[in-house]
This record gives structure tokens, sequence and C-alpha cells, in this order.
């Protein structure tokens, strides 16, 4: 059986109609509401279509389109400002932390950057050059790196897991072993 030689069911030749009727109106309403919700229009747009395909078949489509278009767009602009209103971004250097400018908290994260480094300059074969470069602060591509190592982009990401894993399990053994508390046998 292919395809054509099937009509689509009565209900999906109903919403293939409706979105050709409504899409001007869908369009203008989303349009004219998005600026006031802060969003984009395409996006409630999208919202809006989701709507009326996510409605049981048994519910069928609205009586009054129209109307339903408004009311859906209205009330998912609304949800939009409620949430803009809730959610704030983070600053440009990301989560707020009250501890960043703190010297201790300067002094411990530059000591552990410096075992970290060290680390990495002991691991065996072409780890080191691999982690240095992906440690790098300009926050190189796999392409850029692929380049800079002159190996394959697609092998990067199977030696990257390699040497994370040498490089865990060097740190773990670095690491002092906790002391036994609570009751000795």
């Amino acid at each position: 059986m292919t395809l054509p030689d099937h009509a689509p069911p009565a209900s999906d030749t109903a919403r293939r109609a409706a979105v050709r009727t409504l899409g001007p109106l869908v369009h203008a309403e989303a349009t004219a509401e998005a600026p006031a919700a802060g969003i984009d229009a395409a996006d409630l747009e999208q919202t809006v279509w989701l709507r009326l395909l996510e409605r049981p078949a048994a519910r069928g489509l609205p009586v009054d389109p129209a109307r339903w278009v408004r009311s859906v767009v209205r009330a998912e602009a609304r949800t939009a400002r409620r949430r803009a209103r809730r959610e704030h971004a983070y600053a440009a250097g990301g989560p707020v932390d009250e501890r960043a400018g703190c010297p201790e908290r300067i002094a411990v994260g530059a000591d552990e950057r410096r075992a970290l480094h060290a680390a990495v300059g002991r691991l065996p074969g072409r780890c080191p050059r691999l982690l240095a470069a992906m440690l790098a602060p300009h926050d190189p591509t796999y392409r850029e790196l692929a380049g800079e190592l002159g190996m394959s982009q697609g092998s990067l990401g199977p030696m990257r897991s390699r040497c994370l894993g040498c490089l865990r399990r060097m740190l773990a053994a670095e690491v002092v072993a906790p002391e036994l508390r609570g009751k000795e046998r």
C-alpha cells in the first residue's frame, strides 16, 4: 500500500482546511500580540498551531475558529508575559556567586587550576596536548582542535574520553582517603 492509495481521515482533511483558512488570522494575531509579550511572533504562532493539533479528535475543530484563535493567542501571550516576569537572565559572567570576588576563593581556584594543569602534563601519549588545547582560555571548537593537533575531528571525542578517564584515575589516586570514623573492628 502506498500513501496515495488512502484518503486522509475526515478529521485530518478538516484540520488541513482549518490550517489553510486560519493561517492568515493566526499570523496576524501572533504578530500583533508577540511584541507586548516579549516573544517571537513565529514562536507564538507555532504554539497556537500546536494547541489546535493537541485538541482531541473527538472534540473536533472549534465551533468559532476565529474566536478560538484570538483567545488562544492572548492566553499564550499572557503566559509568556508571566514567564518573563518570573525568569531573569544571569549576568554576562554566569551565575551570581557572592563569594566570586573573595580572595580566598580566587586563591583556591588558582591552586586547583595549577594542580589540574600539572596532572594533565603527566598524562601518557597525546593526552597532554589534547587536554591542554581543550583547556585553552579561548574555548576552541572541535574543528579548531583537530586542525591544531593534526588529527581527524571524529577521533577527538573518543580520545578525549580516554584521556579524561586516565586523568580521573590519576587524580583519584592522589586524593587522600578519608579517615575511618565511628567504631572500628
